[in-house]
């Protein structure tokens, strides 16, 4: 057990189940589906539904998800991959022909992908849940109808896309209150989405892709000059992929394979995991540098080598091989940053949701849901009370890179789930950090705080992290307040372009994290939520 606190807020215990998220009425969306006697799968679904109700400005069925299940029984972690692809009619002369040379636009109707997330949640129920769409659904169809009161962190994200996006998309009133986003404690109803949730209760994900949503998804990215087709919809499936992995301190980390982008954070644990950390102190100069230049060489790898598994195959365990490793842990040096090649960019989000749940059997799931730029494209279908992601500006135009644009493709993927467990295979955490290419920093950062600091799941949460934002591995590194300024200088010293955030504006840089750790001797689940976002770990 831990042997010390230092938090704001203190972790969370329980031996019925746990469920983590960024807002507290989806949390008890999922808890209820626990105490119902459903496993950590059905409770996910059920949280993740609500919180396309409850966080539309990162989440929503116009988006994606990824999954990882642990089976109790078999002590085996499972892979999901529910991101959609590229329109069959969509390639590199359709988007240069519409002005984009150098790389994908980043709003633009030909950056819609197939929504995944519809039967990425379908089939999780199928695979590993006890529950139907009937079941785990109802109380996100309840709160859409019903209304329910919106939380701050939300309200200002939502204010945010106004300015930006939201406020010129066809169809944009279904997603404000008389032209404006809702303000902090205003009820927000989402009758429409209500509608097309009772109707995947009812038909599953074919009411989806096959029935009003799916045409309305068509006919308003068809409008737009897009060229989606209803055949796009019709052959999108989710794909079950063994998990990739990585030892860090005699446990074992898992992240979903590409086309996400689990493995930039795979390779920097694997750096790290060579390093004596007992040699330098967690928030000082010397430890930052060694992790920051993990992450840059893991983003260099993931950057370089993730791709849709269909068209190219990454050479994953080439990458993780001791010899790679210990080769790239090699040109780390104490007194200077690394000179990484200025890779192409490959445009990023920062808004997502993710969740984590551990039911009282040790079952878990770690799951992440995502539009990826806020509304994603904020393109809002008629009548459907939701927008469509923008997941494929995550593609790249160079015709030889192996994430390059062609039809019927996954992009590069930001959002990643993350498990872990201990040396005998038991469930150690289910966990993860939401914020586009915050995720894999975000892992590397509370993976060392519990693993190496011996931290609880709320006060790895807690502790201040670093954010390269834009551009890794070479872009600006944000560093939270609570850093001090010798700490700052002496990575300036070292050559790291280096920014200080502060206040509110910390909370769409730096990740919003869930973490719950299980207990092996008592059984006892432990649940940590970051204080970035507005949400809550609850149990029973």
């Amino acid at each position: 057990m831990y042997s010390y606190f230092d938090s704001r807020r203190s972790s969370i215990y329980a031996l019925n189940g746990i469920v983590s998220t960024s807002q507290p009425l989806a949390a008890e969306a999922g808890l209820e589906i626990l105490r119902r006697g459903g496993n950590a799968a059905d409770a996910a679904i059920a949280t993740a539904a609500t919180l396309a109700v409850t966080e539309p400005t990162g989440t929503g069925i116009g988006g994606d998800c990824f999954a990882l299940y642990f089976d109790a029984q078999t002590k085996k972690v499972h892979a999901i991959n529910g991101s959609g692809r590229s329109p069959f009619h969509l390639n590199l002369e359709v988007v240069k022909n519409a002005g984009f040379t150098d790389e994908m636009p980043h709003l633009d109707v030909h950056t819609v992908t197939v929504p995944g997330a519809v039967a990425g949640w379908e089939d999780l129920l199928i695979r590993h849940g006890t529950f139907t769409f009937k079941d785990v659904l109802s109380r996100a169809v309840n709160i859409a109808e019903q209304g329910f009161p919106v939380t701050p962190i939300i309200s200002y994200l939502w204010s945010n896309e106004v300015e930006k996006t939201l406020n010129a998309s066809p169809n944009s009133h279904d997603m404000l209150i008389n032209g404006r986003a809702p303000v902090t404690g205003e009820i927000w109803r989402n009758k429409k989405l209500a509608s097309i949730l009772r109707e995947i209760m009812e038909g599953g994900s074919k009411a989806f892709y096959q029935g009003n949503a799916g045409r309305e998804i068509v006919k308003i990215v068809q409008s737009l000059g897009g060229v989606i087709t209803q055949e796009d919809l019709d052959a999108h499936t989710s794909s079950f992929e063994p998990p990739i992995s990585t030892s860090f301190n005699d446990f074992t980390i898992f992240e979903c394979p590409p086309n996400g982008q689990g493995l930039a954070a795979l390779v920097a644990l694997s750096i790290v995991d060579g390093f004596n950390l007992d040699d330098s102190k967690s928030g000082t100069t010397e430890r930052l540098h060694l992790l920051i230049e993990s992450i840059r060489i893991g983003f260099d790898q993931a950057k370089s080598f993730v791709a849709d598994l269909d068209h190219y195959q990454t050479p994953v365990d080439s990458i993780l091989n001791e010899k790679n490793i210990n080769n790239l842990r090699s040109k780390i040096t104490s007194s200077q940053r690394l000179d990484l090649e200025n890779l192409s960019s490959t445009q990023t989000g920062d808004d997502t949701v993710y969740l984590s749940v551990v039911d009282g059997k040790g079952n878990a799931c770690s799951f992440i849901n995502s539009n990826y730029s806020g509304f994603g494209t904020a393109i809002v279908p008629e009548n459907c009370g939701f927008t469509l992601q923008n997941r494929g500006a995550g593609f790249s135009l160079i015709p030889d890179h192996p994430n390059v644009l062609k039809p019927h493709k996954r992009p590069y993927h930001t959002i990643i789930p993350a498990m872990c467990t201990d040396k005998n295979g038991e469930l150690f955490a289910s966990f993860g950090v939401m914020g586009g290419y915050m995720q894999p920093q975000g892992h590397l950062q509370v993976v060392v705080s519990m693993l190496q600091e011996g931290m609880d799941p709320q006060t790895a949460l807690n502790q201040p992290r670093f954010c390269i934002k834009e551009n890794p591995p070479n872009g600006t590194v944000y560093l939270e307040e609570g850093f001090s300024q010798s700490t700052i200088a002496g990575l300036e010293h070292i050559g790291h372009p280096i920014k200080y955030l502060t206040g509110i504006e910390r909370s769409s840089v730096f990740g919003r994290g869930q973490i719950i750790i299980r207990e092996q001797s008592t059984g006892a689940l432990i649940g940590g939520s970051d204080p970035r976002a507005d949400g809550a770990a609850i149990g029973y």
